[in-house]
């Protein structure tokens, strides 16, 4: 609201954490979503990015780490993001929620750091790293190139000041978080319980025929495909509630991150291992039904 006129465009990547495309419409503005390659680990497709800058164009999304692929984008791609926002006066807002749940020795890097000549609006909280969803504690901070952004810091200031009953118990846990013991590390560690969940989870789906996975690299999720010569869906909303009506088991639907093909879903590898094993054997049992029941008729 503070940024966008009517028809106002951002970019978004697709798939997306969907708060965003939403954000976007109901500011006035118009969502465009930019595809990230799962043939190269989730990493956005710059030439596409560059395809779809106009001049409407005002700012441009980079979830990373990425809800829901796990994706972690390495330097390289950061610095030409910023060179495209450079060219086209872009405001880069970076969603770093999950920036300290890494795996295998991976390092993150906020593209805020790259650059001081782009103006950069990087948000964090308490819900992902520190596992304190309920707080509905986080942060902004606005940097780099302010001074053709005036009215639009102002527009955030006007609009901070409107929200009613924060949670001020929830916000003084902010300092000690970012200053004291980062228990994510224990999760993180090679055999943490965050690691070898998402070690089972990957293992157990990719066995399921017609199932692959890119492993992720970061973040708490899976982002599988399904071959559509073997699961030749037409909804995958419908494929999703059917699954959980069946099995009592929920996932979210490829399409539910704007992802264009009904061909992916989300799977969450929070729960511990046995419950993972649970989930994943009756997501294998109700796949091997439809099939044999799609390809029986």
């Amino acid at each position: 609201q503070a940024l966008l006129n009517n028809g106002d465009q951002v970019l978004v990547p697709a798939p997306d954490y969907p708060l965003w495309t939403a954000a976007v419409s109901l500011a006035g503005g118009a969502p465009v979503h930019y595809i990230c390659d799962e043939q190269a680990d989730w990493l956005p497709d710059l030439n596409d990015i560059r395809a779809k800058i106009t001049p409407n164009t005002r700012a441009i999304v980079i979830i990373n780490p990425n809800n829901p692929t796990g994706a972690l984008y390495p330097d390289s791609f950061l610095r030409e993001v910023l060179e495209l926002a450079r060219q086209h006066q872009l405001i880069v807002f970076a969603d770093e929620i999950y920036d300290k749940v890494l795996y295998d020795g991976a390092t993150h890097t906020s593209i805020a750091s790259l650059a001081d000549d782009v103006l950069c609006v990087t948000f964090n909280g308490l819900s992902k790293n520190y596992r304190a969803c309920g707080y509905r504690a986080g942060w902004m901070i606005v940097s780099g190139e302010k001074r053709h952004a005036q009215d639009y810091i102002e527009g955030l200031d006007m609009l901070a000041s409107m929200r009613l009953c924060s949670n001020v118990p929830g916000q003084s846990g902010i300092q000690t978080a970012l200053g004291g013991y980062q228990s994510i590390e224990e999760l993180i560690a090679p055999d943490g319980r965050l690691t070898r969940q998402r070690d089972l989870a990957w293992e157990l789906i990719t066995q399921i025929p017609g199932v692959s996975c890119v492993k992720p690299k970061a973040a708490l999720y899976l982002f599988p495909k399904l071959d559509r010569t073997m699961y030749p869906i037409e909804d995958d909303q419908e494929f999703i509630l059917e699954l959980l009506e069946t099995e009592k088991v929920l996932l979210v639907q490829g399409s539910g991150f704007n992802w264009p093909s009904p061909d992916h879903f989300r799977l969450v590898f929070l729960p511990h291992e046995d419950d993972l094993r649970d989930a994943v054997g009756r997501i294998a049992r109700f796949f091997d039904t439809w099939r044999k029941r799609r390809y029986a008729g």
